[in-house]
Parts: structure tokens; C-alpha cells; sequence
């Protein structure tokens, strides 16, 4: 990599990285570990502690359900749990996402502030930086009330409910995606790419490729973060092709061409097979969810009496986890290879070896990328193949 990176990046690319490649091999284990103690330990403390946290709120608060407004909400909450006792379930959930967050909140605030502060990856003031950590929490927690009062209810009150809850929401994946573009607005301010060389280029480049879209805008990301961003939101009339701030300051605009012309070819990949795979999957979870909930209430875990009891949330999310670890390498591995695909593709759209090599390369060294990381993490689920493995396919003719 000298000839494309000196030695000092080189030297300050794997500094930044070393960490995160030795929280990559721990974390997992640390998972495991927190799962056991949860399992083993804590769940009938834990449970306690929310079932004396929502009765206290009860009797404090308890004339709400019967004051002319709020009585409608708990009403509904009441019908959707089948019974009284869903403020229990709310907080076990959200005290085990407490407890976590604060257990990994040193190594967060070392990895997403203090690291990205020391090798100049980061914009973000410490109020900033509190700011968006507060509204993942409240994300979060609004996340998980919608969990427990949607599924463990419905597991409550409908045998099949996983059915009835994963055959809409599988058909609701299937056009998900057509909302992307007003999904990434919430996060960051966009505006349109002013008129000039640039947004004809791109809009030239599109009719060549034969893919309409609705716009081009600039998501101005670089309040958080300096690093180049490019992706395509949303289909049909909704497709927007994004471009952070970054990138139209760091790259020519060839390069922004080539950037564009990557993300081009994952425009024409065969996206439907996938989307229907991962509906059917999801369905599937939801079976195997409602198995381990049977059997949890069969055998009477933790107390466990009824199917859709929320104690079973910590083997559910373990349950998951193991999936999803499973999974990685494979979904990793065609990741990788739709990343390869599109990188020829947009070679061949543009016909521009040389500028799609120093985008690769300029956005390596902005973003800090490791030109060649550790194999077993590659294998382990990286979604993109090492850009020095993509640049020096871009080397041979």
C-alpha cells in the first residue's frame, strides 16, 4: 500500500483501527457474558424492581385512568396487553436497555468521541455529542415500549399472532424503501446540489444509465462527522441520489462522478429476491420466537406462567443475537460480492479507470480506511471488501 498510502497514514490508519478490531473480537464475548448474568441472575430482580416501579407510578398517578382525556390512552394500552399490567412489562424492558447502556457507556464515549476526536474524524462538541446519545436513548425506548406492547401483547391475546403481526410488516419491507430518502431527514439537513457542472454531469450520467430519479441533493453530514458519504434513497419516484457535504468539498468531480456511478450499479441489482428472502425470514423469527416462548412457559422459566410473558425478553434478544452472528458471515459474503459487481459496473458506466481509482483512494484516506484489515474480521461479516483489495482490482486490466 506505500505507493498509494505513506507510510505515516498507513501507520495512523492502523492506530485508528486497532481498537475497534479489538473490541470487534471481544465484544461478542462480552455479549454472551452479559446474556448468561441476565439469564442466570437477574431477570427475577430486575422483574421485581419493574413490577414495584409501575405499581408506585400507579398509585401516584392512578387517577389518570380515569381523567376524560388520558382514560382513552390507557384503555387502548389495557385492550392491546388483553389486561391491566403492561406498565410492568415497559419497565423490565427498559431497565435491561438502562443497565446496558450504562455498561457500555465508557467504551462508547472512548470509541464514538474521545477515538474519533484524536484522529480528526469527528466535528462533534460534547454537548452535540450528549445531545444525539440522548434522542438513541429515547429512539430506543420508545423502540422497545412498541416491542412489548405489540408483540408480547399480541402474544398474549392471538396464538398466531406471529403470523398476524409478520405478514404485514413482511409486506411492509417489501416497500419500506421508498421512504428512505424522508427517513434520512430526520438525522441531517439536505438541499438541493446547486445547478452546474456537477448536477448536469450526474444527470447525464443517469440518462446514460437508464435510471430516473427525483433529485440531487447535499446532506450536510459534515456537523457531525468528516467522512465522504454517497448512497441512492429511496425507488421509483422517490429515488434521490445523496451526496454529504464531504464529498462535493473533497473530491473532484469526476471522482464525485465515479462515487456516483458505484452506487449506480446497486440500482440494477435483482433487489426483489432479497427483499422477499428477508420477509420470509422474518416470519420465520417470529415463529421461532413464539416456540421459545411456549417452552418457556411450559417449563416455567423464571417464573414464567403464560406465553407473551416479558421475563422471556433476555432469551428472545439472545436468541437473536445468535442468529444475526450466524448470519454474518454469509450475508457479509454476497455484501462483498454485490459491492465487486458494482464497482464494475460503474467502471464500465463511467470508462474512467484513473478517476475511479482516486476515489477510492482519496475516500480511503479521509475515512480513514484500512486498506487491508484482519481476515477473520472480513470473513466475520464485513459488508465491503477491503479497498486495497478493490483498488488493486481496478489495477488489473
Amino acid at each position: 500500500m506505500e505507493p498509494l498510502f505513506t507510510p505515516e497514514q498507513l501507520a495512523e490508519i492502523h492506530a485508528y483501527h486497532q481498537p475497534h478490531y479489538i473490541r470487534a473480537a471481544v465484544d461478542p464475548l462480552v455479549q454472551v457474558a452479559l446474556a448468561v448474568l441476565l439469564l442466570a441472575v437477574l431477570v427475577r430482580p430486575i422483574y421485581r424492581g419493574a413490577t414495584a416501579a409501575a405499581a408506585a407510578l400507579e398509585r401516584r398517578f392512578g387517577f389518570l385512568r380515569t381523567a376524560p382525556v388520558s382514560r382513552a390512552f390507557f384503555m387502548a394500552m389495557d385492550r392491546l396487553w388483553g389486561e391491566s399490567g403492561w406498565g410492568a412489562a415497559i419497565f423490565f424492558a427498559l431497565f435491561i436497555d438502562l443497565a446496558t447502556q450504562v455498561l457500555y457507556a465508557p467504551a462508547n464515549v472512548w470509541f464514538y468521541y474521545v477515538l474519533e476526536h484524536r484522529y480528526g474524524m469527528s466535528n462533534l462538541t460534547p454537548l452535540t455529542f450528549a445531545w444525539i446519545w440522548f434522542k438513541g436513548i429515547v429512539v430506543t425506548a420508545l423502540a422497545l415500549t412498541a416491542l412489548v406492547v405489540g408483540m408480547y401483547g399480541l402474544a398474549r391475546r392471538v396464538r398466531r399472532w406471529w403470523l398476524v403481526l409478520g405478514v404485514p410488516v413482511a409486506l411492509l419491507m417489501l416497500v419500506a424503501a421508498a421512504l428512505d430518502p424522508y427517513r434520512a431527514r430526520l438525522y441531517f439537513d439536505q438541499a438541493p446540489l446547486q445547478d452546474g457542472p456537477l448536477r448536469s454531469r450526474i444527470t447525464e450520467l443517469m440518462k446514460k444509465a437508464d435510471i430516473p430519479f427525483s433529485d440531487v441533493v447535499v446532506e450536510k453530514t459534515s456537523v457531525t462527522s468528516k467522512r465522504v458519504q454517497a448512497y441512492f434513497a429511496g425507488q421509483g419516484p422517490t429515488r434521490t441520489i445523496v451526496l454529504n457535504d464531504v464529498i462535493v468539498k473533497e473530491l473532484s468531480e469526476d471522482e464525485v462522478l465515479a462515487a456516483v456511478a458505484h452506487e449506480a450499479g446497486h440500482v440494477n441489482e435483482a433487489r426483489w429476491p432479497g427483499r422477499i428472502a428477508s420477509s420470509l425470514a422474518l416470519v420465520a423469527l417470529l415463529f421461532l420466537i413464539d416456540q421459545v416462548l411456549r417452552l418457556s412457559a411450559r417449563r416455567g422459566w423464571w417464573g414464567v406462567q403464560r406465553t407473551g410473558d416479558i421475563r422471556t425478553l433476555p432469551l428472545v434478544s439472545f436468541l437473536v443475537f445468535l442468529l444475526i452472528n450466524i448470519g454474518a458471515p454469509i450475508s457479509g459474503a454476497l455484501s462483498r460480492e454485490r459491492e465487486r459487481e458494482a464497482d464494475r459496473y460503474g467502471l464500465r458506466l463511467t470508462g474512467d479507470r484513473d478517476a475511479f481509482r482516486r476515489m477510492l483512494v482519496k475516500a480511503a484516506r479521509v475515512n480513514k480506511m484500512d486498506p487491508e484489515p484482519p481476515r477473520w474480521l472480513v470473513l466475520r461479516g464485513m459488508s465491503h471488501p477491503p479497498i486495497g483489495e478493490r483498488i488493486a482490482t481496478l489495477d488489473v486490466p
